[in-house]
């Protein structure tokens, strides 16, 4: 199935489920067709009307051009016009960080949980430069997409540089590659350096779960606990056994009891 955002992008999504509407918000290098997302819909789809979509420039979606993160908040916006005009959100990673920016705009989001948005607020990892977008977005323009995964998978995602140079040689490099130009998106959707928007997230009005790893870096804990206290409804929750790459069988317990609570 497929909605026609504000700007005439086509938007696909599977919608499986019944109950109360809920949209799936991925994070980088995946589409709805991710193992960790078909097992959240499946998790999730006895007590909710699933929305797993791809996000513009993946999988079934358009891409129109030039990239805004706005265009992406309208993307959000029609699948929720299409659900019925609210609904609850559940966002991963930089798909969390996309999810609170839909909600601070004020999208018709009753709940909202994310696990992990990696925002940095102390000096316990490598800094992020403030213009990795522009970084990302050069050697796109030179078609050098390898090398955008690279840049992406060495700094912002702390890869060491010899694993992803193994990486490389492996048989799904050609298909991170292939999502690259999203790559771009997801630093301009985090913001420079990563920082945490406290003063943007204050204005965010609905009842926020975030969720944190308890074996993730410890950078990541201390952004979630950050974020939940800079949100007015905003509750800090730690998943046992889990780290960046949590299990669906992991995180769709916490997320059912807070969205049906």
């Amino acid at each position: 199935m497929d909605v026609t955002s504000a700007d005439g992008t086509t938007i696909a999504f599977d919608r499986t489920g019944s109950g109360p509407a809920l949209i799936l918000v991925q994070g980088g290098f995946s589409d709805r067709s991710h193992p960790i997302w078909t097992g959240m819909a499946a998790a999730l789809e006895p007590h909710f009307t699933v929305y797993n979509y791809d996000r513009r420039g993946r999988g079934g979606s358009g891409d129109t051009l030039p990239y805004s993160v706005d265009r992406e908040i309208e993307d959000i916006a029609a699948i929720i016009k299409h659900a019925g005009g609210e609904a609850l959100v559940f966002g991963g990673s930089s798909g969390g960080a996309l999810a609170l920016e839909a909600a601070a705009r004020g999208l018709a989001i009753g709940k909202l949980a994310v696990y992990e948005p990696p925002y940095i607020v102390d000096d316990s990892r490598q800094p992020i430069p403030h213009d990795f977008e522009a970084q990302l977005a050069g050697l796109m323009k030179e078609g050098r997409r390898g090398d955008v995964v690279e840049r992406f998978m060495t700094q912002a995602a702390e890869v060491p540089g010899e694993m992803v140079a193994q990486m490389r040689n492996s048989p799904y490099w050609e298909g991170m590659e292939a999502v690259a130009h999203t790559l771009v998106y997801e630093a301009a959707v985090v913001g420079p350096g990563n920082a945490l928007p406290k003063s943007r997230f204050a204005s965010i009005t609905v009842p926020t779960l975030v969720l944190t790893g308890e074996n993730s870096a410890p950078w990541m804990g201390k952004g979630g606990a950050a974020l939940a206290a800079a949100v007015p409804q905003g509750k800090h929750r730690i998943v046992e056994g889990q780290a960046h790459d949590a299990s669906p069988e992991a995180l769709a317990p916490p997320a059912i009891e807070f969205f049906k609570g």
